[in-house]
């Protein structure tokens, strides 16, 4: 027989209130103030539909074959069909001119948001990508037992994480973005990538280190060599113990992917900055823009919860 567990429900029950209260605080906080709201221009700026002219391409009478819009040139050398239109306000039996709109075709476009999603999506994943790869390698060298490599990760960590990333985004895309000729995009990339990477090394740090010392002693007594060791013994246990600091640096590299609209890449925030200026409605965009970061940051959380739930179950 089911039975409620009467704590957990009062204690969903106080969240829900808590929640509650919370939304109720933030609707009455529009209410007071002075500002009028314009929901309804937001869509617009996700998706919408755009009217484009369908042109005749040669001189000739329009006709209707049902709902077809059929051209033919008076010379009778020439015929077009038109079948994939919305709305025309020419008559049957018409004559046209090269270049006259003789129909309208209504067709989809992605809005400026949904396009600063995009290139949010895509300079994150790929920051992310090339972060984990420099974590992993930086990680290695920072417990490497070669002075050289420990003492050169060592550094690049320090720096990395004592210069503001605005700093870092600015010298990679005017100094070494000029040097090596790399784009804007490039750049960005690049930076965010090098940013987080230096705190995914610590991260990977911490977790070889969290592995106890007698599972290298004992894979080594078994013939494998440092690198084999490494990779089929003490990695796979340290990533699954970094899975939770992992998800949170990827989650902040998101947010921090924000940055990179100071170099003239139209990402999420460009492009919210870009809408305000124009319809001077701050308050409904970076509401829209702010929610939007939190789909893709929770989207990835939900991702890394199920991997670290699969990892779990094959102990």
């Amino acid at each position: 027989m089911f039975k409620i567990d009467k704590d957990n429900l009062l204690w969903n029950l106080v969240f829900v209130l808590i929640v509650s209260s919370i939304v109720y605080f933030v609707y009455y906080s529009t209410k007071k103030v002075d500002y009028i709201w314009r929901w309804e221009r937001i869509p617009e700026y996700i998706i919408s539909k755009e009217k484009v002219d369908i042109r005749a391409p040669f001189a000739g009478v329009l006709t209707f074959e049902g709902k077809t819009i059929v051209l033919s040139s008076k010379e009778g050398k020439q015929t077009l069909k038109i079948d994939n239109y919305d709305e025309t306000t020419i008559s049957d039996k018409t004559d046209v001119y090269e270049g006259d709109v003789v129909a309208i075709q209504k067709k989809y476009k992605i809005g400026p948001l949904t396009e600063g999603l995009w290139n949010t999506l895509y300079i994150s994943f790929v920051s992310i990508l090339i972060a984990i790869v420099i974590g992993i390698i930086t990680g290695l060298c920072r417990i490497s037992k070669n002075p050289v490599l420990k003492k050169l990760a060592i550094t690049y960590i320090e720096i990395i994480r004592g210069t503001p990333l605005l700093v870092q985004i600015f010298i990679f895309y005017f100094f070494i973005g000029t040097v090596f000729k790399l784009d804007r995009v490039t750049s960005g990339i690049a930076a965010l990538a090098i940013f987080a990477g230096a705190y995914i090394a610590e991260i990977v740090r911490a977790g070889i280190q969290s592995i106890p010392k007698g599972q290298m002693e004992a894979s080594r007594s078994l013939g494998m060599n440092y690198f084999q060791t490494m990779r089929y013994v003490i990695l796979p246990q340290a990533l699954k113990r970094t899975l939770p600091p992992m998800a949170g640096q990827f989650i902040s590299l998101i947010k921090d992917s924000s940055l990179v609209s100071v170099i003239s890449i139209t990402d999420l925030t460009k492009a919210g900055r870009e809408i305000v200026s124009s319809t001077f409605s701050p308050f409904e965009v970076w509401f829209v823009v702010a929610l939007m970061y939190l789909i893709l940051t929770s989207g990835l959380s939900f991702l890394v919860q199920l991997l670290e739930r699969r990892l779990a179950a094959s102990d």
